[in-house]
C-alpha cells in the first residue's frame, strides 16, 4: 500500500514541481516585473532603506496586529529553515554548481511575486472574531475576485492544512532530532540504544513549546519569532562568513563554476550532470521551496502587519526573498563549494553535505554549534507554518476549530521526533507545491490591483 501511495505521489510531484509549473511561477514573476516596471530593481535601495534601515525602530503595533518587523520575522521563521541548508545542498548535488545561478534568477523574479502577494494580502485582509488581522491568498481570492473564483480559496486552504503537518511540523522536528542525535553521538553523550528515549523527550518538549506559543495568539508568535529569527540568521551568517574567509582564495573559482555550470553543467560536474534543464529545474525549484515566492504562504504572516498602506509591507516581502535566498542560500552554497569537500554529483544530498563543509574546515566540534543552528531553523519553521495552518483551517471551519487544531498540530511533533517519516517528506512537498496553483491564478488576475497600489504609494 505504501509503495502504491509513494508511486502515485511521485507522479503527482513530478507534475507539481515539473517544468510547466516552474514556467508558470517564473512566468507570473516576469509578468509582475514587467507590469510594475521592474519595481524590485528600480526601488531596491529604497526598499532597503525602508525595511532593513528601520529594523531597530521601537514601534508598537495596534491591537490584533504585529509590527512590520515582527510580521517579517514570522514569515522568515517559516522560509529560513532547513531548505536553506539541506535544500541548497540537494540542488548542488543534483544540478551542479550552476543550480545556484538559477536559484538567483528565481529569487530576483520572486522578489516581485512576493511583493505582489504581500501587498494583496494587506489590501484585502479583514478582522476575525478575535479582532486579529487575517489575510493571505484565500482572502485576496475571496475579497478581490468574483464569487466564481471562491473555490480557489477553498482549495488553497485545504492544501495548506494538509501541508502544514508534514512540511511545517513533522519533517522539521525530524531534522531537529537528527541534528541533536548526531551531536550527542559525536561527543559520546549517549549510545545508539538511548537515542529513542532522547527523541521522545525532544518530541514532548517541542510539543509543549509549540502549544504554549501558539495558544498565546499572534502577539506571542510575533514576539518569539522577532527574537529567534535575527539570532539564528546572524549566528549562521557569522559561521558561514568565517568559513568563506578561511577559503577566500577559492571564492573566484567558485563563482566561475557557478556561472559556467549554469549553462554548461557537464563541464563542471565531469559529465555526471549534463543537462542544462536539470540544473535549471533543481535551482529554480529549490529557490521557490526556500523563499516560497509563488506559494503565497508568507503573505499570511505579513497580513498581520500594522501599516497604513499595503505597499509599505509589500517592500518587506522583497527584503524577505533577498535575505532568504540571495544571502543565506548563497552563503550555504559557498560553504559547500569553497570548503572543497567531495560532491557526488547526481546523488541525493541534504544537510549532511553542508555540515561536512563546516566540519572539514573547523573540525568535529563545530557540529554542536550547527546542531543549535539547525534546531533554531527547524523550530522557527514549525512556528511560522503553525500560523499558516491556523489561518487556513480558520478560513475553512471558523474559530471553533482553532484550539483543537493547535493541540493536534503540537502533538504531531512527537510523531516527527520518533517515527521514520519516509514517504511523508514527499507527500508534504507535493501539497506544498499544490498551494502555488490557486495562488498564482489569483496573483495574475489581481496584477492590475498591485500596479495601481504601487503607483498610488510611490506617487505620494
Amino acid at each position: 500500500m505504501l509503495a502504491l501511495i509513494e508511486e502515485i505521489n511521485n507522479t503527482v510531484n513530478a507534475v507539481v514541481w515539473g517544468v510547466p509549473s516552474m514556467a508558470c511561477i517564473l512566468g507570473v514573476g516576469l509578468w509582475l516585473t514587467w507590469r510594475t516596471r521592474f519595481l524590485q530593481f528600480r526601488k531596491f535601495f529604497y526598499v532597503l532603506a525602508h525595511t532593513f534601515g528601520s529594523i531597530f525602530e521601537r514601534k508598537k503595533a495596534g491591537g490584533g496586529a504585529l509590527t512590520s518587523f515582527q510580521s517579517l520575522c514570522t514569515a522568515l521563521a517559516a522560509t529560513v529553515g532547513t531548505g536553506n541548508i539541506a535544500g541548497v545542498a540537494g540542488a548542488i548535488a543534483l544540478g551542479g554548481p550552476g543550480a545556484i545561478f538559477w536559484m538567483w534568477v528565481s529569487a530576483l523574479l520572486g522578489m516581485c511575486t512576493k511583493f505582489a502577494e504581500v501587498t494583496l494580502a494587506v489590501h484585502f485582509r479583514e478582522r476575525n472574531d478575535h479582532g486579529d488581522w487575517v489575510g493571505g491568498p484565500m482572502y485576496y481570492i475571496k475579497n478581490g475576485l468574483s464569487t466564481k473564483w471562491r473555490w480557489l480559496a477553498i482549495c488553497y486552504s485545504l492544501f495548506g492544512v494538509l501541508a502544514v503537518f508534514g512540511t511545517g511540523n513533522a519533517t522539521q522536528v525530524n531534522t531537529i532530532t537528527a541534528a541533536i542525535d548526531a551531536a550527542l553521538l559525536n561527543f559520546h553523550v549517549v549510545s545508539s540504544a538511548g537515542i529513542p528515549r532522547v527523541n521522545l523527550t525532544i518530541g514532548i518538549i517541542i510539543t509543549l513549546l509549540l502549544g504554549i506559543i501558539l495558544f498565546g495568539g499572534i502577539k506571542r508568535i510575533g514576539n518569539v519569532t522577532a527574537r529567534l529569527v535575527p539570532f539564528m540568521a546572524l549566528f549562521y551568517i557569522i559561521l558561514g562568513l568565517a568559513l568563506v574567509f578561511v577559503h577566500i582564495e577559492t571564492v573566484p573559482a567558485v563563482f566561475a563554476a557557478i556561472f559556467e555550470g549554469a549553462f554548461a553543467p557537464k563541464a563542471v560536474t565531469g559529465g555526471v550532470v549534463g543537462s542544462l534543464l536539470i540544473s535549471m529545474r533543481r535551482g529554480i525549484s529549490r529557490g521557490i521551496f526556500s523563499n516560497e515566492a509563488g506559494i503565497g504562504t508568507g503573505s499570511i504572516a505579513h497580513a498581520c502587519a500594522d501599516v497604513s498602506h499595503p505597499v509599505q509591507q509589500g517592500m518587506w516581502g522583497i527584503f524577505e526573498v533577498f535575505a532568504d535566498t540571495i544571502i543565506i542560500c548563497t552563503l550555504t552554497a559557498l560553504v559547500i563549494l569553497c570548503s572543497g569537500i567531495p560532491i557526488h554529483y547526481g546523488a541525493a544530498a541534504g544537510a549532511e553535505l553542508t555540515i561536512q563543509g563546516f566540519t572539514s574546515t573547523f573540525g568535529g566540534w563545530i557540529s554542536a554549534l550547527l546542531a543549535v543552528a539547525l534546531c533554531c531553523f527547524a523550530f522557527s519553521t514549525t512556528l511560522g507554518w503553525g500560523l499558516y495552518g491556523l489561518r487556513c483551517i480558520e478560513y475553512l471551519f471558523g474559530k471553533k476549530i482553532i484550539k483543537p487544531f493547535i493541540a493536534v498540530y503540537s502533538a504531531v511533533a512527537i510523531i516527527g521526533a520518533t517515527v521514520d517519516l519516509g514517504i511523508v517528506w514527499g507527500v508534504a512537498d507535493t501539497f506544498n507545491g499544490l498551494m502555488a496553483i490557486p495562488n498564482l491564478i489569483a496573483v495574475f488576475l489581481l496584477s492590475g490591483t498591485v500596479v495601481r497600489l504601487a503607483r498610488d504609494y510611490f506617487r505620494k
